[in-house]
């Protein structure tokens, strides 16, 4: 990881202090263009919900556990960057 990629990451840092969750997995599927972030392993939701922007935001139990942000390198205009170095 060079030193922009620090960066990147690092600008995170003060909005992940805010995510009232303490532990997050963040999983990218670069072919599908899905990126899914969990609150909680393992997680069975057992409802879910499709906003209008493509995010299905996963519940257990009331609980929201994850969400899963469908097309999001196009929606965000990073496609073909998240794989490069």
């Amino acid at each position: 990881m060079g030193a922009a990629e620090v960066e990147k990451v690092s600008a995170l840092v003060p909005h992940l202090l805010t995510i009232p969750h303490k532990k997050i997995w963040v999983d990218y599927d670069e072919e599908a263009d899905v990126l899914y972030v969990n609150f909680k392993k393992p997680s069975r939701a057992d409802d879910s919900e499709l906003t209008d922007n493509d995010v299905i935001i996963r519940r257990e139990k009331g609980e929201v556990v994850g969400m899963t942000f469908l097309n999001v390198a196009r929606r965000f205009g990073t496609r073909g960057q998240a794989g490069s170095r």
